[in-house]
C-alpha cells in the first residue's frame, strides 16, 4: 500500500458545541471547517496541527455509526485515516492480503475526499480509513 501520511484522526464526540471550545480554548487549535455528511449521519469539525488534521464527529441520528460507537465505548478516538493517491488500489491490495473491508469501493466523505474503511477485526482493533484527495491526482 502506498500511504503518504496520516490524513486525520477521527474523534467521536457527543456534541461539537461542547467539544470545539476544548480544542480551541485549551489546546489553542482553530476549527477551520464544519460540515454535515448527511448520508453518513454525521457532522464534522476539523482542526489542523502540523500536517495532520483532527476530525471531530458528532452523530446527527441515534441510528448513526458515531452514536452507536459512543453508546458502546464512549467519546474518544474513533479512527485513524491515511492519505493515498488511489483508494481503490489500496482496497484491492488489502483484500488480496485477507483484510476485511467495510467498503469495497471508495465513497464521498467530508472535505470532498474519496474514502473507504478497513474493518477493525482485521486491523488489530483500529478502524482504518483510507483517503484520497481527487484534486491532488
Amino acid at each position: 500500500m502506498e500511504l503518504s501520511h496520516i490524513e486525520h484522526i477521527g474523534i467521536a464526540v457527543k456534541s461539537l458545541e461542547t467539544a470545539i471550545p476544548y480544542y480551541e480554548n485549551v489546546l489553542g487549535l482553530k476549527c477551520y471547517y464544519i460540515e454535515e455528511v448527511a448520508d453518513q449521519k454525521v457532522k464534522t469539525a476539523f482542526f489542523k496541527i502540523g500536517q495532520t488534521k483532527l476530525e471531530l464527529l458528532e452523530s446527527t441520528s441515534p441510528e448513526g455509526t458515531i452514536a452507536k460507537f459512543i453508546e458502546k465505548r464512549g467519546e474518544g478516538v474513533h479512527h485513524i485515516a491515511f492519505a493515498t493517491k488511489c483508494v481503490q488500489k489500496c482496497l484491492d491490495e488489502a483484500a488480496e492480503k485477507g483484510v476485511q473491508l467495510i467498503d469495497k469501493a471508495p465513497r464521498k466523505g467530508a472535505e470532498g475526499l474519496n474514502i473507504a474503511f478497513l474493518h477493525p477485526k482485521s486491523t488489530m482493533g483500529v478502524l482504518t480509513e483510507i483517503c484520497e484527495n481527487p484534486n491532488e491526482k
